[in-house]
């Protein structure tokens, strides 16, 4: 018996292959081989929500080839991924066998394994069950709604905003989170205060420091000292103390520390990017790999389980063998007396396997080190500790606590506190190699309880009842509040911080938006289409993200509330729990919806940017200093400014224009600085070389500075200021650096030709024979030496430069298997294509870029060579026969009619006109399908 098993990858089915043996052929999907085509009529609401599915050319070849496999075998195994994807992967697949008559009298099963093992495959083909129609539902409800918003939506965006990208029903919302947040930050007004601490010594001269929290019957909080006139007479109080410091209470307790649970997929995001300063897409794209596997001694063997799920519980067996590693390396105090079980607080948990976990404990990060990379190993080093931790004895700490009494210089009772602990036994912290490891960024995704808790300091032995004195070994300066043993230190609130990767994962889980199995992919659209930019891990929303979500809330608001959101995300995961009907779902949202957008389509543009003149009042037109106006035009005095629209997007201009040609960018309205340059621009000097004025101007793509004015025909020299230079920071000093770039850096010691360094389109860089190498920062163009430059351009040349008028590969996946050329993706003017040889194959809008594997390239290049060569017969046919070219037309509606007689499908929207070119199927794996707006809407 001949059973064909369907995967969803190549990598995953070569090693399957071998498990299985002759009897089973093993063939990959290569992800969704099927999607909702970019065009009206996809999803039609008027006929119960019916849908069009499509497969692109590649996709087609493919599906030809496994249909021939299944037609030749007695029984077909769906073994796509265990989320529900991975079950609309098997339906679709099924779904096109049965309209090719493919499957007949033929069994179909479907399995699900966690784990590419041995025995986790052999044990899921020993337990088939049919397709969960439920949770297919739930997909179809999921793209339906996607479709729906992004392709209706992304329109309305388009035509009154122009230079906006899209918008979806789950980006859109992320985005609002990043925009509240800086409007937050925006609005924040930092307040003074000021704290006092004291330097203590015992009677042995053990120093500690002790915060005051009372003088007289009044308690000292954070803010209670707010100027340095209420600080100032403290500090002299308690420097010329009347009495000693006394210790009058002392208080102890044991605290207690417990290990957090497995990692589901949102927290591996969270502690990856916290830890190891990945992006969520990275961390993702490592434990892809991790999951298919490495080879071991000759063995291609998976080496963690699933890594998109929300279930933190692991099973029983592997329970017990972490408590076995535990046991053998740490010894019975570490191991509880009996195993832990974990619960998922996930808000829209949904998934039934396992949470991520190493498929054998036994296998420690350095027994795999040989077979792994740098990120490979790091990643799964922090999955076997997280895992064995979770197994372990709780840590135990000793909390002292001492109230220090002292009468100060002016009569008044003052008393201080002193707060330390110090770690009795380590427990599950000694899988980290060491008793108290540092503490984590709040804001980079820590949990409670998590293993990077940090202790307090360490106090010395105390008693009740003894005397302690200043230290004055620590020099007073009268000038000076914040010398000698009682400091007085000036502080000021912070705002909120930033998004991080890893915290924002973390607040749509708790919100309950979206599914952490793609906030990746969310994040990484709102970076591609320009709305946030990245750095430092920290997320900071764009002027074009801003304007997007002012135009949603004013427009749209009930549909990028988190409320709103999350109980969707309810109805979705109700759906797939067989207790909601799909179409009943979408009917209830449609109905509302459609009627906004075509309030809205109605709306005039000018009205669009009246309201967005109002809601992004703060951040477009802040208070100025002086109290004037903040929408007055200083460069002629009587016009109001506001958002004007044009080809490239929004801006900011004056209402008498084409009188006063007053524009600058969005931007620049953060600080305010820029709206002071007039179109004339800021005299900063002179160039002392040709003494040309040197100005500082705004432009509609941003502040530059110039040297001098143009001379007939001749333009002057300029130069635009680095990203996120603050334009109040720009003297004649930093402009004339500027103007000096390219700068030359010396002369290369091995080929004897210059290296220049400057900053380009891409950020700042060195240049040598034709060969660009990124430098770190802006500031870096002004002061990289030779030896800096000669060691990134020998990197860059290692990584596999490329010469002038070749811009650098985004990435390099490796070579083609049969050819041996190499894979690279580069991004190009119509977005990101993978290059081999002559052939330029583009990438799929919904795949980013940093996720694509070998295994999809290849087929896309493969795709891209074969259609190629059945173009070239075709125009040497055309040119001998010009009647057959006409006749051509008439079989076209013929042969559109074979496209849709599939479930779930309308037989008649295929026959409509395009509006725009079908996007490419078949490529995406299972975890980029959610909210990806730019496969259903037209293209811009």
């Amino acid at each position: 018996m001949v059973t064909v098993v369907i995967v969803e990858s190549a990598a995953k089915a070569k090693t399957i292959q071998k498990y299985l043996g002759r009897d089973f052929i093993v063939k990959a999907s290569y992800g969704h081989v099927r999607d909702l085509p970019s065009k009206n009529g996809s999803v039609d609401p008027d006929a119960n929500f019916s849908m069009v599915w499509e497969a692109d050319a590649k996709a087609k070849k493919l599906l030809n080839e496994l249909t021939r496999d299944v037609k030749g075998a007695d029984r077909l195994v769906l073994a796509t991924d265990p989320d529900r994807e991975g079950e609309a992967i098997a339906w679709h697949l099924m779904d096109v066998f049965e309209q090719k008559k493919a499957l007949k009298d033929k069994e179909v099963l479907r399995v699900a394994f966690n784990s590419i093992t041995k025995s986790a495959i052999l044990d899921a083909m020993a337990q088939p069950r049919e397709i969960d129609r439920p949770l297919v539902d739930a997909y179809l409800a999921r793209r339906a709604l996607d479709y729906l918003v992004g392709f209706n939506l992304s329109p309305v965006l388009w035509r009154k905003l122009p230079g906006s990208r899209s918008a979806g029903r789950v980006q859109s919302v992320a985005l609002r989170l990043i925009c509240d947040r800086e409007d937050e930050i925006d609005a924040f007004k930092p307040q003074e205060y000021w704290s006092i601490v004291a330097h203590l010594v015992t009677e042995k001269s053990e120093a500690f420091e002790a915060a005051l929290v009372k003088a007289g019957d009044k308690a000292i909080n954070k803010l209670t000292i707010q100027t340095e006139a209420e600080a100032a007479p403290i500090r002299a109080a308690l420097l010329s103390a009347r009495s000693p410091f006394a210790i009058s209470e002392i208080t102890r307790s044991e605290r207690r520390s417990k290990p957090s649970a497995p990692f589901s997929t949102s927290t591996l995001q969270q502690a990856a990017s916290s830890r190891l300063g990945f992006s969520a897409s990275r961390t993702m794209q490592v434990a892809q790999k991790l999951y298919e596997g490495v080879d071991i001694g000759g063995e291609t063997v998976g080496l963690i389980t699933y890594m998109r799920t929300d279930a933190v519980q692991i099973i029983p067996e592997a329970i017990e063998q972490c408590r076995k590693v535990i046991n053998k390396l740490y010894g019975d105090r570490y191991l509880p007396s009996s195993a832990r079980s974990y619960a998922t607080k996930a808000k829209n948990a949904q998934e039934a396997h396992e949470a991520v976990r190493p498929t054998s404990l036994d296998r420690r990060p350095a027994d795999v080190a040989h077979a792994l990379d740098a990120d490979g190993l790091r990643l799964y080093e922090l999955i076997w500790q997280r895992t064995i931790a979770s197994q372990m004895a709780d840590s135990l700490s000793d909390l002292t606590s001492a109230q220090i009494d002292v009468t100060g210089g002016d009569g008044v009772a003052y008393r201080l506190k002193a707060t330390g602990s110090i770690i009795t036994f380590d427990g599950y912290r000694k899988v980290y190699g060491s008793g108290a490891r540092p503490a984590e960024k709040k804001d980079a995704g820590s949990e409670e309880g998590d293993e990077a808790a940090a202790a307090s300091t360490e106090l010395p032995p105390l008693e009740k009842g003894k005397a302690l004195s200043l230290d004055q070994r620590i020099a007073t300066k009268t000038d000076d509040l914040e010398s000698g043993p009682v400091p007085a230190r000036q502080q000021f609130t912070k705002p909120p911080s930033r998004y991080s990767e890893a915290s924002l994962v973390k607040k749509m889980e708790e919100l309950g938006i979206g599914r952490p199995s793609t906030y990746a992919s969310t994040i990484a659209t709102l970076r591609d289409r320009d709305y946030v930019v990245i750095d430092k891990r920290m997320i900071t929303p764009q002027d074009k993200g801003r304007l997007v979500t002012g135009f949603l809330k004013g427009f749209f608001a009930k549909y990028v509330q988190y409320d709103f959101t999350a109980d969707l995300e309810t109805k979705l995961d109700q759906i797939s729990d067989n207790k909601l009907d799909w179409q009943a779902v979408l009917r209830e949202f449609w109905s509302d919806f459609s009627a906004q957008i075509g309030e809205v389509q109605e709306l005039r543009v000018s009205e669009v940017l009246d309201a967005l003149n109002e809601l992004l009042a703060p951040h477009v037109f802040p208070e100025r200093e002086d109290g004037t106006d903040p929408r007055k035009c200083q460069a002629c005095d009587t016009g109001q400014l506001s958002l004007k629209v044009g080809r490239f997007g929004a801006f900011i201009g004056c209402s008498n224009y084409p009188e006063c040609r007053f524009t600058r960018q969005f931007s620049d309205s953060a600080d305010g600085a820029a709206a002071q340059i007039s179109p004339e621009g800021k005299v900063l000097g002179q160039d002392p070389e040709t003494g040309l004025d040197v100005t500082l101007r705004t432009g509609r793509f941003g502040p530059y500075v110039q040297l001098g004015e143009p001379v007939e025909k001749e333009k002057p020299k300029r130069s635009s200021l680095p990203k996120g230079t603050n334009v109040e920071d720009v003297d004649l000093e930093k402009a004339l650096q500027l103007l000096s770039l390219p700068r030359d850096v010396g002369v290369h010691p091995e080929t004897k030709k210059p290296i220049t360094a400057g900053i380009g389109r891409y950020g700042p860089f060195v240049l040598h024979d034709g060969m660009y190498a990124n430098l770190d920062s802006p500031e870096e163009v002004f002061t990289v030496g030779i030896n800096r430059a000669v060691a990134l351009i020998a990197e860059k040349a290692a990584g596999g430069g490329r010469r002038r008028g070749q811009p650098a590969p985004k990435k390099s996946l490796g070579t083609h298997p049969e050819t041996g050329e190499k894979l690279d993706v580069y991004e190009g003017r119509y977005g990101p294509y993978v290059k081999h040889g002559k052939i330029n194959a583009t990438i799929p809008k919904d795949r980013p870029i940093d996720e694509l594997t070998l295994e999809e390239a290849v087929a896309l290049v493969d795709a891209k060579g074969a259609a190629a060569t059945k173009k070239k017969p075709a125009k040497k046919a055309a040119a001998k026969k010009p009647a057959a070219k006409k006749k051509a037309p008439a079989k076209k509606p013929a042969a559109s009619k074979s496209a849709a007689a599939k479930s779930g499908t309308k037989k008649t929207a295929a026959a409509k006109p395009k509006k725009a070119p079908a996007k490419k199927a078949g490529t995406a794996s299972s975890d980029e399908r959610e909210d990806v707006t730019s496969s259903a809407a037209p293209a811009e």
